[in-house]
């Protein structure tokens, strides 16, 4: 399992980063990627460009941004990087602004990431592990408490499913390989709370995939600026504005099932 801590080094974490606008902290976290090998400065501009193409849909949460772009040749191997801001920004969302922590993440295809981005998603969706990682004094400190208390994984899907039915939920981005696999990991953990983890299924997609897959599906989950970009897919889109609250996956859940 490729865990947070192992693709996140020391020299990729700062701590009390000063930046003027959302664009120079994307910055400041691609140049951690390019200083440890991960990405040349070419990704930092595509991380850029993505949030200018899509929205501020990488403010997954409310004062976190997981900023990233498609697997491409500007990056050179499977890294991230952590920026702490003294100062927070404001990248235009209207629910989660203003950010003062920004992770990147630099994947060299969609399969080397999943298992840490699973990972990271449930450290941030437990309050007392959150405010942990964000008062940690040092790089040491907080990348201890990454590779310390990164819990096990949950339950995936299962292959049989004794016959039942089984839905499907599509969580959707940009391109498929950052916040929507946050989305996917907390409504996953839900379901497994529900019991429901062997009747449906979540399958994290890009904008463009959604749409063909949308038949297959019962929902799909996504922030408000993709969900606008999708647009009448023929099924329910549901806007979540923190993709690490489980609280607010339960919910929407509920009003999805009707329960």
């Amino acid at each position: 399992m490729v865990s947070v801590s192992a693709l996140l080094p020391v020299e990729a974490i700062r701590l009390g980063a000063e930046a003027e606008d959302w664009r120079g902290a994307v910055r400041l976290a691609g140049e951690l990627l390019v200083e440890t090998g991960s990405s040349t400065d070419a990704y930092t501009g595509e991380m850029i460009r993505s949030v200018v193409d899509n929205g501020p849909y990488i403010v997954l949460a409310p004062g976190f941004a997981f900023a990233h772009a498609r697997p491409s040749p500007a990056v050179l191997r499977t890294g991230m990087s952590w920026v702490r801001l003294a100062r927070p920004v404001e990248f235009g969302h209207a629910t989660n602004d203003p950010v003062d922590l920004v992770v990147a993440l630099a994947a060299r295809d969609a399969s080397q990431h999943t298992e840490a981005m699973a990972s990271l998603a449930r450290l941030l969706a437990d309050p007392e592990t959150e405010r942990a990682l964000r008062n940690a004094p040092t790089p040491q400190a907080l990348r201890a408490l990454l590779a310390g208390q990164a819990p096990p994984g949950p339950a995936r899907d299962r292959a049989a499913s004794g016959g039942r039915t089984v839905h499907k939920i599509l969580t959707v981005c940009g391109n498929g390989l950052g916040t929507s696999l946050f989305l996917k990991n907390t409504l996953e953990q839900v379901l497994e709370r529900w019991g429901w983890g062997r009747y449906v299924t979540v399958e994290a997609t890009d904008t463009i995939s959604a749409k063909g897959k949308a038949a297959e599906a019962v929902a799909i989950l996504t922030s408000r600026e993709i969900a606008r970009t999708l647009g009448d897919v023929g099924i329910p889109v549901k806007v979540v504005d923190d993709f690490t609250s489980t609280a607010e996956a339960d919910r929407v859940l509920r009003d999805t099932y009707d329960v």
